[in-house]
């Protein structure tokens, strides 16, 4: 039993030990976050307002906010609260982050510009990092289930970013309702019910402890919530016949005692209490002025005596948010639309709140306030709030009158959704508007929006359900749309493989006329068959981008031209224009990172990682899939969250890195349904082929490569553009296991498939490599020589790398060391420099015996770099050009003390002492 304030703790040791270790080791200068997570009566309040109070006496600054079920739907609400106390502070922000900060607050100067989230987070972020330059910082948030989704996404950003910062979160929720971007990667601490000991004891602390049947029936409704407790021993001390009444359930029974005491207050108190239930976010002044003349501020004094509501600083806080929820439904429904009504009267000032109080004082349908909800949409997505703009046009829609209205409005508010990132909110939105109307172009809008919900998770073939009949009705009516639909369409079709989908969509595309945007035809055609359709796709790709992609800040990045370099760019990287995919790709991220849509940012940053990793770029490529990861986990893309692992996990498998491989491969696909996702399913059965190989078991490697590929009746790909990438591979693999028989089929299978069509340099260099390595000893030069041939194939630095360690060791074990030599040199540059562990200890084990001995990896530019997180090499290279952290802190959204504290922890692993080392220690970056 702890004593907090004028209260006592009970059966809370272990929570209150673990808070009171928060607190020490921020005072100590470690950061970390916490959720505390617990059903409705638990205690969680109670323990924050224990977690401020011992952070208050160890020196540390606390900043609070609330979740308020009222206020969720109003864009950054939360936030504004807990950083009201630091906004002053804002003067010293870097000028973007402070007009993007003081933008979502309705503080800037008036422009109408929108906001990027990511720099109001990040904004956010600094302004916290600055206001703990002097003493630590506690973010203590309470109810956050209830908090609106732009302080969430916010809050998250700031918690995946403390380290290094003296700043540290505690958050509570209720343990069904987690926000889920709380809900994986932050330490929770479940606030279980009290143990039947600990219950007794706080029995027995009461006014009027209950004995008998009373204690025990009062044991038995709580079930351990420490409220239930105290509500329902208050209850029986005012009533002991209430003992005897029959149970309801705890949730009715909490709420009626709650209001229980609301008919013994006076008219007057119970009409402002009614009014702060109402507004919730409850300041005194809108109350009073909500109630009239018929009341006065004496009129709390009642409430107040009976524990329900606590007045400070022009606020009034309800001791509970249930004892708020009961006070509300105690009264009529009459009396709740007079309340909202008063308070939408007062409330001219600001807008969004009173629209949402004038739509709660309507009865049924009102087309005046559902177009005040709309106009307030509009302003939160000018403000940045998409998810804010999606609840208000949902509310809006219900209502409308016009069941057509109501449609299209939802239509808004599931765009709204996607913008947000929420793929599951747009698929729940997108559902409704069929039983509205029976208008074709809305119903193919809502059906493109369902679409894409679930194309970004792994549900593909739902998602192709949606689409393609949108794209089948639309070609002769609207074949702008049908486009549209059948681009949408071939990104699910490519990652599932399934060869129905992808013949669906090629005919489709050839009924659709051309059109004066032909990107949704390119991607098509190179997204189903990049073999087939290289020419024409080629071609349509040269015709897009005959003149550059417009530069960031050329006011030429309209969402047509993003569109276009987004879809353009995954159409250069399947056909193998990997330096043109890295080009737009690469200008595509640079317009989304300015931009608020940020939910796309994760797709482009994985199809940027791709081909960086192809181009031999491998630590630009870990650089991206960060930036993919934390974008898809933050926005809830399935596909980007699976993909970029496994990924990174071919990374750690190919610098021999090959238990982390695995375990990657493991935690990303776990839940995963990998035969249904094949684009997938490849890789992730080359991740593990990889770290095979690595090791040197050869057997693996091959029974990896092998499953790329069917069994009968003649060897397939299991996807029709992934699998034929790694035949080399498996050809490697075969010699080394005596199965050259079995890796021939699957070959010359494989070379009688692409003949139908037009290879590229990329590819047809593999193929020769596969052949090479497979063919009699009289007929593999041939090949080794073709796999070298073309120059285009110095875009792939890795590939080509293998084809010249594979020739030199043939060149070798012919007696031929001579013209072996420079092969294995050129190939130990390529795999020293990636960091190929594996890979560079056999060259220089093939240099050894052909007669020459190699020099020692270079330690500074490997084995450091190796050392370093592909985000501290990041802000080393920004660091090594000349920037400050401040500058490199906008760059990468960290602030500069994180930044700083990076740095500290860079210099030793580089072995350089200061800032102006940085550039001779680390190596050129690639272009």
């Amino acid at each position: 039993m702890t004593p907090a304030g004028d209260e006592w703790i009970v059966g809370r040791d272990h929570e209150l030990a673990l808070l009171a270790r928060l607190v020490d080791e921020l005072a100590a200068g470690e950061t970390d976050s916490l959720v505390m997570a617990g059903g409705p009566g638990a205690g969680k309040s109670v323990l924050l307002d224990a977690a401020a109070r011992i952070a208050r006496r160890a020196g540390v600054r606390v900043l609070r906010c609330r979740g308020s079920e009222g206020e969720s739907g109003l864009a950054f609400a939360g936030l504004h609260q807990l950083l009201r106390p630091v906004l002053d502070l804002a003067d010293g922000l870097p000028l973007r982050q402070r007009a993007a900060l003081l933008g979502v607050f309705g503080l800037d100067d008036g422009t109408e510009t929108a906001p990027d989230p990511l720099l109001t987070a990040l904004g956010a972020l600094t302004l916290l990092s600055d206001a703990a330059g002097q003493d630590p910082l506690l973010l203590v948030v309470d109810d956050a289930h209830w908090l609106d989704l732009g302080t969430l996404d916010a809050l998250a950003f700031v918690a995946r970013r403390l380290e290094g910062e003296p700043v540290a979160l505690l958050l509570a929720a209720r343990d069904t309702v987690v926000p889920e971007q709380f809900a994986r990667e932050v330490r929770r601490l479940t606030v279980e019910p009290l143990d039947p000991a600990a219950a007794g004891r706080l029995l027995d602390l009461q006014p009027q402890p209950p004995a008998g049947r009373a204690r025990s029936r009062i044991l038995e409704q709580a079930a351990g919530v420490p409220l239930a407790l105290v509500e329902l021993a208050r209850a029986v001390g005012r009533d002991p016949a209430a003992a005897e009444d029959g149970a309801l359930p705890l949730t009715d029974r909490l709420e009626a005692i709650f209001a229980a005491d609301l008919p013994e207050l006076p008219k007057s108190t119970r009409q402002l209490l009614l009014l702060a239930a109402a507004a919730e976010s409850a300041e005194l002044p809108v109350i009073l002025s909500a109630a009239g003349d018929s009341t006065t501020p004496d009129d709390w004094l009642p409430a107040e005596r009976a524990g329900l509501v606590r007045i400070d600083d022009d606020h009034i806080r309800f001791r509970h948010p249930l004892i708020r929820s009961a006070v509300y439904q105690a009264a009529t429904y009459a009396e709740r639309h007079t309340a909202h009504r008063a308070l939408a009267d007062v409330l001219v000032a600001d807008p969004d709140r009173r629209a949402w109080h004038h739509a709660a004082a309507v009865s049924g349908v009102d087309e005046e306030a559902a177009r005040e909800l709309e106009d307030s949409a509009a302003r939160a997505q000018r403000r940045g709030g998409y998810a804010a703009a999606a609840t208000a046009l949902e509310r809006a829609a219900r209502l409308s009158p016009d069941p057509a209205v109501r449609a299209r409005r939802l239509v808004r508010a599931a765009t709204m959704a996607m913008y947000a990132g929420h793929p599951r909110w747009v698929g729940e939105i997108s559902a409704r508007v069929a039983t509205l109307t029976d208008d074709p172009e809305v119903l193919a809008e809502a059906s493109l929006r369902a679409g894409w919900a679930l194309a970004v998770t792994t549900q593909f073939a739902s998602s192709l359900g949606f689409l393609l009949p949108v794209a089948e009705a639309a070609v002769e009516s609207n074949p702008g749309l049908a486009l549209d639909a059948v681009s949408t369409a071939t990104t699910p079709a490519y990652n599932s493989g399934a060869p129905e989908h992808r013949e669906t969509i090629l005919r489709i595309v050839e009924r659709v006329p051309p059109q004066e945007d032909e990107t949704g035809r390119l991607w098509a055609l190179a997204g189903c068959d990049p073999v087939r359709n290289r020419t024409r796709a080629l071609d349509l790709l040269a015709a897009t981008w005959s003149e550059p992609p417009p530069e960031p800040g050329s006011g030429h990045e309209g969402d047509l031209p993003l569109s276009r370099m987004v879809v353009s760019g995954g159409a250069a990287w399947v056909l193998d224009e990997t330096a043109e995919a890295i080009r737009l790709l690469g200008a595509a991220l640079e317009h989304l990172r300015r931009s608020p849509t940020a939910g796309a940012n994760a797709t482009v940053a994985q199809a940027l990682a791709l081909a960086l990793y192809e181009s031999g770029a491998w630590a630009e490529c870990r650089s991206a899939l960060d930036e993919a990861y934390r974008t898809a986990a933050e926005a809830g893309l399935e596909n980007v969250a699976v993909g970029s692992p496994v990924l990174r996990a071919t990374l750690l498998a190919l610098r021999g890195d090959t238990e982390a491989a695995r375990a990657a491969v493991q935690r990303a696909a776990h839940g995963i349904d990998l035969p249904n996702c094949r684009s997938l399913h490849v890789r992730t059965h080359y991740a593990l082929g990889a770290a095979a190989l690595a090791e040197g078991d050869h057997a693996a490697a091959y029974d990896r490569f092998r499953a790329v590929y069917t069994q009968e009746p003649e060897p397939a790909p299991l996807h029709f553009h992934a699998s034929d990438y790694y035949l080399a591979d498996l050809a490697a693999a075969a010699v080394r296991t005596g199965r050259t028989e079995d890796a021939r089929l699957v070959l010359d299978a494989a070379v009688r498939r692409l003949a139908a069509g037009e290879v590229s340099a990329r590819l047809d260099a593999i193929v020769h490599r596969a052949r090479a390595l497979l063919a009699e000893p009289d007929d593999a030069e041939r090949h080794f020589v073709a796999a070298l041939a073309d120059p285009a194939g110095d875009q792939w630095p890795f590939e080509r790398a293998q084809v010249r360690l594979d020739y030199a060791e043939w060149l070798r074990r012919r007696r031929r060391a001579v013209a072996a030599r420079p092969l294995l040199g050129a190939a130990l540059d390529v795999f020293d420099r990636l960091g190929a562990r594996p890979w560079s200890e056999r060259a220089r084990a093939e240099l050894r015996a052909a007669g020459v001995t190699p020099g020692a990896s270079p330690t500074t530019s490997l084995d450091a770099l190796s050392e370093l997180t592909s985000q501290q090499l990041q802000i080393a290279r920004l660091a090594a050009g000349g920037l400050t952290n401040r500058e490199i802190g906008e760059r990468i959204f960290l602030s500069p003390r994180t930044v700083g504290f990076h740095l500290y922890r860079i210099f030793p692993k580089l072995g350089i002492t200061s800032r102006a080392q940085l550039r001779d220690a680390l190596p050129e970056a690639p272009e």
